[in-house]
């Protein structure tokens, strides 16, 4: 096996490099990747990303968010949480095979005191019934890259804000997550690993892993990225994994309702999204206007749906116009929180 331990702190970087080793480098041997970023959401390749956070929260606390290549339901992950990846032919692991991946990582587990982790349902790690890893997979030109996380101390209140969406929020045909009962690893491990930092705990599965008592005996199976290959993994970064289209524009056609009473009335938005993008929004409702609503919802089709690109229109425009007594500020709150 050979292995290579990332050093960025950014998922979308950790994603493309993930996908050029895949698609570009040839190994006689499976290879296994290591990485772990800071605060982020990493949704999966058939859901709707806005169905599945808290856009808000995600904003305001500069959580970055993208999109992988693999199917599964979204997941948050910080500088608490290890990730893994293991890439092989495709021919010799059966697509969907979870365990035959996981079950190295769930023995080196084993050893260092978690002797109740397990394998469990399609494509979770348990530890005394509670999840602490989720694993997704794909296929492409023969190779099969299986990736997963370890929450070995990751900051749980942050997980129930930045994916926390109201079932009634929006309607979308996309692939919904299922929120399990999470914990962090830590507790469950030998007393001697649980003080042990992310890249302490990586370099000790890492040794587990490879069967040795220190990394420089693997020394050898450390995959090299020559600065002549970063350009390529820069331009994956680019066009998929801090592109907008791929993020957001990738999602699923889907329908939001949003409707709040004001004290100058109430408004009733019904909005079609296709792409990232509003396609069609009417307003309803009992509120007081000299022009007709329909005129800011002709100026609000085509715009991506998120605060900063209909903040701009309703605040190039004056809303009074339409929603008289309402604040512009309000609106925006109604439309995109």
């Amino acid at each position: 096996m050979y292995w290579y331990a990332m050093k960025s702190h950014d998922i979308r970087q950790n994603l493309a490099t993930e996908q050029y080793l895949m698609n570009n480098k040839k190994f006689d041997e499976p290879l296994v990747l290591f990485y772990y970023e800071g605060p982020c959401i990493i949704v999966g390749r058939n859901q709707n990303t806005l169905e599945e956070i808290n856009q808000k929260y995600v904003e305001e606390n500069n959580i970055t968010v993208t999109r992988r290549l693999s199917g599964g339901g979204a997941v948050y992950q910080d500088l608490g949480n290890l990730c893994f990846s293991f890439v092989v032919d495709s021919d010799s692991e059966e697509f969907g095979d979870f365990k035959s991946f996981v079950q190295p990582v769930v023995d080196a587990l084993h050893e260092m005191g978690a002797t109740t982790a397990e394998v469990s349902g399609r494509n979770d790690i348990l530890v005394d019934g509670k999840k602490f890893s989720g694993n997704a997979m794909y296929s492409h030109s023969g190779k099969t890259f299986s990736h997963g996380t370890l929450m070995l101390d990751v900051d749980q209140d942050v997980i129930a804000h930045a994916l926390n969406v109201p079932a009634d929020k929006m309607k979308s045909k996309g692939i919904k997550s299922v929120r399990s009962r999470v914990t962090n690893l830590k507790p469950y491990l030998a007393p001697e690993y649980q003080n042990l930092t992310v890249p302490e705990f990586r370099d000790t599965l890492l040794k587990e892993l490879f069967h040795v008592d220190n990394l420089d005996a693997i020394k050898d199976k450390e995959v090299v990225i020559e600065d002549s290959e970063k350009a390529a993994i820069e331009k994956i970064y680019k066009d998929y994994y801090s592109n907008w289209d791929w993020v957001y524009g990738n999602s699923p056609e889907f329908t939001v309702k949003k409707r709040q009473h004001f004290t100058a009335g109430t408004i009733d938005a019904r909005l079609l999204v296709e792409n990232g993008k509003i396609k069609n929004i009417k307003f309803y409702g009992d509120f007081f206007g000299p022009s007709d609503a329909t005129e800011l919802a002709d100026k609000l089709a085509g715009v991506r749906y998120d605060r900063e690109n209909v903040g701009q229109v309703l605040n190039s425009v004056n809303t009074q116009l339409y929603f008289n007594g309402i604040d512009t500020k309000d609106v925006l709150d109604l439309l995109v929180d």
